[in-house]
């Protein structure tokens, strides 16, 4: 396969030495030819016919473009098209190229090739390209160092004994719980984590196997890296059906369903999009909130109790065919409840590491409010954070979480940018705000015994 840099071509071997010179262990080379892209002379066509139809018309190098190949194998497929009459010239274009449109024939066909699939865009990999690449790209084969750890949490204040509970975890790649109270960062922690590990990964816009095309890439979760504006790398050219982004961090809460696990197909316009754990791959998928999802724990072992053991999954296509991808990524279930009330010990012996996350100290906390105020613009005032801890915290046993000190800043902001005077830290805007951050808010269960209450209290006078 042209993107293996275990099976690179001749044509690639000068691609792979540059790639294992600079470090890259995965290199998506160019391809130089129909049968290096893996895909049948036929799929293009239908594509390039598609893209046509969509664009009404494309120069020979747009068209090239939009299905990222190269021009010279674009330019055969087109001049193949122009031979049987489905596309012609509409006039002339730049650099000995032209510009191309649809006949009556061809799109009488572009419409039957868009019914039977609406795919428009890169031009996918085969599946087993995508294996070989999450294989090449996993966590698991990227030792943590604590410097690496220290690195990542540069920002993020932490007690060193916590950092030293998880750098291991991290390096164990095989997932861990994040349990404790709401606001300390679980879900920060889990950005920082995914960090550790450093260099961008190489990732296929859409894989296909068979007929069936599978769509990777997804701007909600995928975010290329500002050296793909162009086709050269530190390893010389690549194959733009693949994007160059950051390891992701795939974040899902309390809207997980056991559909989200899945292939998910529209049967609309025939195409698929990949689940959340193949979109995780080669990063970290962090479950929010576990055990407030729409499926039970227990349902959600039972899906992947396989794939954590074993890592990889079995995923069903459209077409009731089963296929095996990786399932490598450093799963984080966080939680506010402890961990063995949520699942048995079966789960938790696959998900071996369970930290705790717990309040900040008064020292931690001067340190979030330094950190806030540099972020918010304003000068950080120990005494201000002094009298706020005597007067709200201290006094009412309120527990201190690690979110309040950006929370509490980010309302002082507002307050002053409303009665336009300057933003600083003051113990009187810190009243002004404490009425409307500290207010309890009470719950069904509260409500209902306070009813129950005057209930009981209205019988008796009565």
């Amino acid at each position: 396969m042209n993107t293996s840099l275990l099976s690179q071509s001749l044509n690639g071997e000068q691609s792979l030495l540059e790639a294992l010179l600079s470090g890259e262990r995965f290199w998506p080379t160019e391809p130089q030819s129909l049968e290096e892209t893996g895909l049948s002379e036929p799929f293009l066509e239908a594509l390039l016919c598609k893209t046509l139809l969509v664009h009404g018309s494309l120069s020979g190098r747009r068209a090239a473009s939009e299905l990222c190949l190269p021009f010279t194998i674009t330019e055969r497929i087109l001049s193949r098209l122009r031979t049987q009459q489905i596309i012609a010239h509409r006039g002339a274009g730049p650099l000995n190229d032209y510009i191309y449109i649809l006949t009556n024939e061809g799109r009488e066909r572009a419409v039957a090739f868009q019914r039977e699939c609406a795919y428009v865009g890169p031009a996918p990999v085969p599946l087993m390209d995508y294996v070989i690449s999450v294989e090449a790209q996993a966590i698991s084969d990227e030792p943590i160092r604590r410097s690496d750890l220290l690195d990542a949490f540069h920002d993020v204040t932490l007690e060193s004994n916590l950092l030293d509970v998880l750098g291991p975890a991290v390096n164990s790649a095989s997932g861990l719980f994040l349990y404790g109270a709401p606001g300390n960062g679980k879900s920060t922690l889990a950005q920082c984590i995914t960090d550790c590990f450093g260099q961008e990964i190489w990732l296929p816009h859409a894989f296909i196997e068979g007929r069936e095309i599978v769509k990777v890439y997804d701007e909600a979760y995928h975010r290329e890296t500002p050296s793909q504006g162009d086709n050269q790398g530190e390893s010389g050219v690549y194959d733009r059906r693949w994007a160059r982004v950051k390891r992701p961090t795939v974040v899902i809460g309390g809207e997980l369903t056991m559909d989200s696990l899945e292939v998910r197909h529209d049967p609309s316009t025939n195409i698929s999009e990949a689940p959340l754990q193949v979109k995780s791959n080669c990063g970290c998928l962090l479950i929010d909130d576990f055990g407030r999802q729409r499926i039970s724990p227990e349902d959600l072992l039972n899906r992947w109790i396989v794939p954590l053991e074993n890592r990889h999954d079995f995923l069903k296509l459209s077409n009731g065919q089963k296929i095996k991808v990786p399932f490598e990524q450093m799963i984080i279930f966080s939680t506010n409840l402890d961990p063995a009330d949520l699942v048995d010990e079966a789960f938790l012996r696959r998900i071996p590491y369970r930290i705790e996350v717990t309040d900040p100290n008064t020292d931690e906390f001067h340190s979030l409010f330094q950190i806030a105020a540099d972020r918010f613009g304003c000068e950080y005032d120990p005494d201000a954070v002094e009298y706020l801890l005597e007067t709200y915290y201290r006094p009412n046993n309120r527990c201190r979480r690690r979110c309040h000190p950006r929370d509490i800043l980010q309302q002082v902001r507002n307050y002053c940018t409303y009665h336009e005077i300057n933003f600083r830290m003051e113990p009187e805007y810190f009243d002004k705000v404490a009425d409307t951050f500290f207010t309890k808010v009470r719950t069904r269960d509260s409500l209902l015994s306070e009813m129950s209450e005057r209930n009981q209290t209205h019988r008796i006078s009565l």
